[in-house]
C-alpha cells in the first residue's frame, strides 16, 4: 500500500464510519477504511440494542456492527486492519501513515474515530462490561428496570445519568468520592430533589462482585480507607468520554475537551477535504443512530466535496 492514493480514507470504525463507507463505496468513490485498534468502537462492548431502527426484536451490539461492515464490503470499501497514528493535513493530498510506517494519500479524509467512556479502572471492571457496567445511560437504562442501580461522577452529566435513570430503576444511588458535587447548581438540586436519587459521599468503588452478572461493588470510604459490600444490579459511569482525537491535535480545531469541531450543518473539519463524523465531533447525543446519520452526512459532504473540485 505505500505510495497508494485513495479518494477517500476512513479512519475509525463504527456506525459512523461504517455508514460513511457505505455511502463513498455505493458512490463508486472506493473507500479504504482502517478499523482501528476496535473495529465497530463501543457498541463492541454493548450486548443488547433495541433502540436501533430496523430491529424490532433488539440487536447484539456485535452483531450490528457486523452486518454494518459486510453492507461496506459488499459495495466495495476496502477493509484494513490497521490504525493510523499519523496524519498530515497541511497540503492536498493529505498523507497518512500507518502504524507500520506505511505511507499513503487521500484526496479527502473522514474521521470516525469516536470517543472512549471514561472507567473507574477498579477490579473486575472490564469482567462486567454489558453485564451490569454501562457506560451509556440512554442505551441500558430500561434494562434496569425496578432494580437498584448506582452512577458514578459528581458532575452535570453524572446528575443526567441519575435523573435519566430515576424513570426506570427502583433507586438511583450516586457514587462520588469527594463531599460535594461538581455540577451546577441547578443540575444538583434537580438531582438531590429526586425522591429515587440519594449520594454516597466521600465513596468509590473499589472492586466488582458477582457470577455471570454484577451482584455488588465494595465501596471504599476516601477519607478513611474503610471498604464494605453494597448490593447492585447495575453501575453506570458519569464521568465522560474521551474523544480519540490525539493524532489530530495539532491538525484540526478541536474544542476545550478535544471533539473535533465541525462547521454548521455540514461534517468538514477547519481543513477543507477532511471531514468527522460521530462521537468524535459529537458530544451531546452519542448514539449509535446519530453517530450513523452523521457518517451519512459525511459521505454526502465528500461526495460534494470531490465533485467541486472536478469543477474547478
Amino acid at each position: 500500500m505505500s505510495d497508494a492514493h485513495f479518494k477517500v480514507v476512513i479512519i475509525g470504525a463504527g456506525p459512523a464510519g461504517y455508514t460513511a463507507a457505505i455511502y463513498t463505496a455505493r458512490a463508486d468513490l472506493e473507500p479504504v477504511m482502517f478499523e482501528g485498534m476496535q473495529p465497530g468502537g463501543q457498541l463492541m462492548t454493548t450486548t443488547d440494542v433495541e433502540n436501533f431502527p430496523g430491529f424490532p426484536k433488539g440487536v447484539t451490539g456485535p452483531e450490528l456492527m457486523m452486518q454494518m461492515r459486510e453492507q461496506a464490503e459488499r459495495f466495495g470499501t476496502r477493509m484494513v486492519p490497521a490504525m493510523i497514528d499519523k496524519v498530515d493535513f497541511s497540503a492536498r493530498p493529505f498523507k497518512i501513515w500507518a502504524e507500520d510506517g506505511t505511507e499513503m494519500s487521500a484526496d479527502t479524509v473522514i474521521i470516525s474515530t469516536g470517543a472512549t467512556a471514561r472507567y473507574l479502572g477498579a477490579r473486575h471492571e472490564e469482567k462486567y462490561h454489558g453485564k451490569g457496567v454501562s457506560a451509556c445511560a440512554t442505551c441500558d437504562g430500561a434494562f434496569f428496570r425496578d432494580l437498584n442501580i448506582m452512577v458514578v461522577g459528581g458532575g452535570d452529566s453524572a446528575m443526567e445519568e441519575a435523573m435519566f435513570l430515576t424513570k426506570f430503576a427502583k433507586k438511583v444511588t450516586i457514587i462520588h468520592r469527594r463531599d460535594e458535587l461538581r455540577a451546577s447548581k441547578i443540575m444538583q438540586k434537580r438531582a438531590l430533589d429526586n425522591p429515587k436519587i440519594e449520594v454516597m459521599w466521600n465513596s468509590t468503588i473499589d472492586e466488582y462482585r458477582g457470577e455471570d452478572m454484577l451482584s455488588s461493588v465494595v465501596i471504599k470510604d476516601t477519607v478513611t480507607g474503610e471498604t464494605r459490600e453494597v448490593p447492585t444490579e447495575g453501575v453506570f459511569m458519569g464521568i465522560g468520554h474521551t474523544p480519540n482525537t490525539m493524532i489530530f491535535k495539532d491538525q484540526l480545531e478541536l474544542d476545550t475537551a478535544g471533539y473535533i469541531i465541525t462547521k454548521p450543518d455540514v461534517t468538514e473539519t477547519s481543513i477543507p477535504g477532511v471531514f468527522a463524523c460521530g462521537d468524535v465531533q459529537d458530544s451531546k447525543y452519542r448514539q449509535a443512530i446519530t453517530a450513523a446519520g452523521s457518517g451519512c452526512q459525511a459521505a454526502l459532504d465528500v461526495e460534494h466535496y470531490l465533485a467541486s473540485l472536478e469543477d474547478a
